[in-house]
């Protein structure tokens, strides 16, 4: 897989029509996804006094948004983005100012009753049911963008880069405004930031390459009855377990051994890593199909993730973060690419949605399990179900290169 002309290639991306100005509304659009989990914890663990009452909070914002996000992608695809930016550019920030409430309500009316935690329950729920889709909406941009597999290929390898850059710099904000002033301060920059998403995004010229058709006629099912499809939707979720593992073993490792400072600096080594290993992969002029070259992806990633079960030296834990990460980000754009090549047009918007539910509901689960076992058995569990989780994507890849192969030869028998 040798590297041909990655800088011109990178050039001739970044010198397409409106590529530059996606980007960088990209990139401030979607500061909240990074933002959001950190400050939603910090703040409603201040109001309610509770971190268990917080993180469940959490829980219900993720699991709602991953409820609608299929519901949304299929209205775009079927209405187009604009009007669905707007309700949700509207309610989403609308649903968070409403979470001032419980600080704002003694400044004003200090005899009233506090407002009861139902009302948090209520603004999280409507806020994750309403978050405005637009990674999904990126990502579906270029897949209408470039027609050129080489392109489509760094332009799904730069917006996952941007995606973690997003995850960098996002706690990054919230931490600093932690630092200066409050989670109140910290909560409301996050508003800041929600309030502003849409309305820039509409102004950029993203909005007006996402296509839509409200004549064609649908499956009930859409995406779901290509089969390609389910089987890459599935491998996203084993491959985003993999990750989950990952990102809740490293502070495990950290806080088994008694250096808990060691979490952070592993995470961000495992981020820079992956931000990394994703301008490389965008820059890669591969002689091979992506269904061809995936499973070896996942055979580098299942040897670094089994390497984490034998390592103690946090040195060598450092190294093995940074390695795995180069893998993360060409993981995921794989599977990116596999999506828009295998997604009939007519369900762009809804197919990236299920591929993002995937991705939340995979880290999830990792994170859920991989706590138990950790608990039970100790961090070697944790990155033990990481490995094994990759190992299932690695068997499904090498399916689906095997069924693409026999579909291309019946092909070329008729």
């Amino acid at each position: 897989m040798p590297f041909l002309n990655a800088r011109d290639r990178y050039l001739k991306f970044l010198q397409e029509p409106d590529v530059r100005a996606i980007l960088v509304t990209s990139l401030i659009t979607r500061m909240p996804v990074g933002m959001s989990s950190l400050a939603f914890l910090m703040y409603l663990s201040d109001v309610t006094g509770s971190l268990a009452i917080a993180g469940a909070h959490v829980g219900i914002y993720l699991v709602a948004m991953s409820i609608a996000a299929p519901v949304i992608g299929r209205l775009v695809d079927r209405f187009g983005a604009r009007r669905l930016l707007w309700v949700t550019g509207v309610v989403y920030p609308l649903a968070l100012w409403l979470l001032f409430l419980p600080v704002v309500m003694p400044l004003v009316a200090p005899s009233a009753a506090p407002l009861p935690t139902v009302f948090i329950t209520v603004c999280m729920a409507v806020a994750g049911a309403f978050c405005p889709p637009l990674i999904v909406l990126t990502r579906a941009v270029w897949r209408y963008r470039f027609e050129s597999p080489e392109l489509r290929q760094t332009a799904f390898s730069f917006d996952t880069v941007l995606t973690e850059l997003n995850f960098i710099l996002g706690p990054m904000l919230i931490a600093f405004a932690l630092a200066i002033a409050s989670p109140v301060w910290a909560f409301l920059l996050l508003v800041i930031f929600a309030t502003l998403a849409v309305p820039l995004f509409l102004r950029s010229p993203a909005v007006r390459y996402i296509k839509y058709d409200r004549t064609i006629e649908r499956h009930w099912l859409g995406p779901l009855t290509e089969p390609r499809l389910l089987l890459v939707f599935v491998i996203t979720f084993t491959t985003a377990m993999t990750l989950g593992t990952l990102e809740l073993g490293y502070p495990a490792f950290a806080t088994r051994y008694g250096e808990p400072f060691w979490g952070g600096i592993l995470i961000a080594f495992s981020s820079i890593g992956s931000a990394t290993g994703g301008l490389i992969y965008g820059g890669i002029r591969f002689k091979s199909s992506v269904e061809q070259h995936t499973p070896w992806i996942f055979v580098a990633l299942l040897l670094f993730t089994a390497l984490h079960i034998v390592t103690r030296i946090p040195g060598w834990f450092l190294l093995l973060a940074t390695v795995s990460g180069m893998l993360i980000a060409p993981s995921l754009t794989a599977l990116t690419l596999l999506t828009s090549r295998y997604v009939p047009e007519r369900y762009t918007a809804e197919a990236f949605t299920w591929s993002s539910t995937c991705v939340v509901s995979g880290l999830g689960a990792g994170m859920a399990i991989g706590g138990s076992l950790g608990e039970w058995y100790g961090v070697p569990a944790i990155f033990a179900l990481g490995a094994l989780s990759v190992a299932v994507s690695l068997t499904l890849a090498l399916w689906l290169k095997q069924t693409q192969k026999k579909n291309a030869s019946e092909v070329g028998l008729t």
